[in-house]
């Protein structure tokens, strides 16, 4: 079934995998979202001049500019409530810092943008409080006095033997250093998105001013890597959500002088790292090891490919269990058997005789098929999105038992 909008629109929202949406758009706004793999946009086949635009897994805001006009805006809505959306996202990026416990404070808002600007302003704030974080940053320069060491080859090349200016290197104690480089990153690319609410595009604009120093990242300069350590911890939340912000901006230049920009969040990636990353966790400290997307081959020849998202080994290095998290849309009568041969590949070419498919809870409840002339048995797990954190956890607990009786997790 398509709802339909009367009129020319100038925004619209969607709800992940819902139902399609007909508007009145310009052929030249819906060419581009279907060519920036936003929604499934396509035009209408029942009302000419009309789209119908349909939202699949990713969500959040993006806003198509046209020359001379006003921008159209998308907004997808995700299904999972935003403080369990949040509660996913934190555990993924780092499930040992008590992320159950409000780390990520979503305070009221519904959109996920909103909720996502206010969560990094907060982390931010917390992380600032006691001064910006300070490091030593490798510096190379021509100088008119010697700081550090001469760089010999660079004096020669550059001034042909003479003594003034020097080039010279040394490390210099400074805040412009990578871990504030991305806050601030993270600060501007909120400030430029559509739909930041007003007072928190305030409290933003407060921790520019605080990052005023730090030089900012041009886009298109690659984000600078950061390492956790005992000295940056204070900063560990606030880096982590920078990043989601950074990773999950979308902005390019299109035909005609389109302009697409906003941000963007794949619910199928948050689902499949939070599941694997939950499963490895609970076989921490059991001597298993669970590796992330395993790099395999199906073939004795090693030309095909394959990567399942879990695998776990024993302390002997040998494949224990293997598991893949689905986050789609389920069809009305179940699971898609898509799922399931590509599991029994898994299962086959690392000599397993049980695989597991961990999906979001949907239309079809835990499932086991044993395949035939193969004795191989392949599981269809559904983890209840809409529970609490400690029955998420939970649920994965129970997957785990199942993967691996004999552990007593």
């Amino acid at each position: 079934m398509t709802a339909v909008v009367e009129g020319a629109a100038s925004s619209v929202e969607l709800v992940e995998h819902a139902p399609a949406v007909s508007l009145d758009l310009p052929d030249g706004i819906g060419r581009a979202l279907a060519a920036g793999d936003i929604v499934n946009a396509a035009p209408d086949p029942y009302a000419p001049g009309r789209w119908s635009l349909r939202a699949g897994s990713k969500v959040g805001v993006v806003a198509v500019s046209v020359p001379g006009g006003e921008p159209f805006t998308v907004r997808i809505t995700p299904k999972v409530p935003i403080a369990r959306l949040f509660f996913l996202l934190g555990y993924s990026l780092d499930p040992r810092s008590g992320w159950r416990d409000g780390q990520v404070d979503v305070a009221e808002h519904h959109d996920l943008l909103p909720a996502l600007a206010h969560a990094v302003e907060r982390q931010i704030d917390r992380a600032l409080r006691q001064g910006l974080l300070q490091g030593y940053r490798a510096t190379e320069e021509t100088a008119l006095v010697v700081r550090g060491r001469i760089r010999e080859a660079e004096q020669i090349r550059r001034h042909f033997g003479a003594t003034l200016p020097v080039e010279v290197a040394y490390d210099e104690f400074t805040t412009d250093i990578a871990e504030n480089r991305i806050l601030r990153a993270a600060v501007e690319r909120l400030l430029r998105l559509p739909g930041v609410p007003r007072d928190v595009r305030r409290r933003l604009l407060h921790q520019r001013t605080r990052l005023a120093d730090v030089t900012p990242i041009v886009r298109g300069q690659p984000i600078p890597d950061w390492h956790p350590t005992r000295l940056n911890a204070r900063y560990h939340h606030a880096l982590h959500l920078a990043r989601v912000v950074l990773d999950g901006a979308s902005a390019e230049q299109a035909p005609g002088g389109l302009r697409i920009d906003g941000f963007l969040f794949d619910m199928n990636q948050l689902f499949e790292d939070f599941v694997t990353v939950a499963l490895r966790e609970t076989f921490r400290g059991t001597h298993r090891t669970g590796r992330l997307q395993d790099p395999h081959h199906l073939d004795e020849n090693a030309a095909i490919r394959m990567k399942p998202d879990f695998v776990l080994y024993g302390p002997d290095q040998s494949p224990l269990a293997v598991a893949d998290a689905k986050y789609k849309a389920e069809k009305p009568e179940g699971y898609p058997g898509a799922d399931l041969y590509q599991m029994l590949a898994y299962c086959t070419a690392l000599g397993l005789p049980e695989g597991h498919l961990v999906y979001a809870k949907g239309n079809a409840p835990h499932a086991a098929h044993r395949v035939r002339h193969a004795g191989i048995v392949l599981h269809q797990h559904a983890l209840d999105l809409g529970q609490a954190p400690d029955g998420l956890l939970a649920g994965i607990t129970a997957i785990a038992r199942q993967m691996c009786p004999d552990l007593g997790v």
